[in-house]
C-alpha cells in the first residue's frame, strides 16, 4: 500500500513539474467531453467545434474590456503560426455582444494578424463550459476531448508551454 500511495505521488509530481511555472493551468486527468460546442463566426454562420477533430483546438474566450486578455492576445497570435505546432487551430471568442466594427478594431490595435475573431453569442458556449472568467482558454486533444484549461492569461511564447503543447499536435 506504501508503495502505491508513493508511486501515485510520484507520478503527480512529475506531471505537476511538466508546467510548474505556469500555475493557472488545469490538466485533466479524465479529458471532457461535450455536445454541439457551437459559435458564430463574424458572418454569423454557426461553427461546430465537431468540424475540426483531427486538430489540436484551442478556444480563448476573451472581451474588449479585459485588460489580461489584451496583453495576452500577441502571443496567442504568434502561436496560431508556430511552425512546431502544425495542427493547431485556435479560436479566439468574443464574449460579448460586441459589434464586429469593435473587435476588429481592438484586434487591429494589437496587430493580430493570425487569428480570426469568433463570437458566443448569446453566452451559449460560456455557460456550457461553466466559464468563470476570462480569459479563459480551453484545449481540446485531436479527438475533440477538453484535456486542460487555462484560467487567466498567460505568455503563449511560453517555451516549456510550447513543448507541452507539442505533444498534443
Amino acid at each position: 500500500m506504501r508503495f502505491l500511495i508513493l508511486f501515485i505521488f510520484l507520478i503527480t509530481s512529475v506531471a505537476a513539474n511538466e508546467l510548474s511555472e505556469i500555475k493557472n493551468i488545469v490538466i485533466h486527468k479524465d479529458p471532457k467531453t461535450y455536445d454541439n460546442l457551437i459559435f458564430l463566426d463574424k458572418k454569423d454562420q454557426k461553427i461546430n467545434i465537431k468540424d475540426f477533430n483531427g486538430s489540436l483546438v484551442l478556444m480563448n474566450f476573451w472581451a474588449t474590456w479585459c485588460e489580461p486578455c489584451k496583453e495576452e492576445m500577441p502571443s496567442l497570435d504568434r502561436l496560431q503560426n508556430n511552425p512546431k505546432l502544425n495542427n493547431l487551430k485556435i479560436f479566439v471568442i468574443n464574449i460579448e455582444k460586441e459589434n464586429l466594427k469593435k473587435v476588429n478594431k481592438f484586434l487591429q490595435e494589437l496587430n493580430i494578424k493570425n487569428l480570426e475573431p469568433y463570437f458566443d453569442n448569446p453566452i451559449t458556449l460560456a455557460k456550457k463550459l461553466s466559464l468563470r472568467g476570462v480569459p479563459t482558454t480551453v484545449l481540446f486533444n485531436t479527438e475533440g476531448k477538453e484535456f486542460a484549461r487555462i484560467m487567466g492569461s498567460i505568455d503563449f511564447d511560453n517555451l516549456k508551454f510550447i513543448e507541452w503543447l507539442k505533444n498534443y499536435n
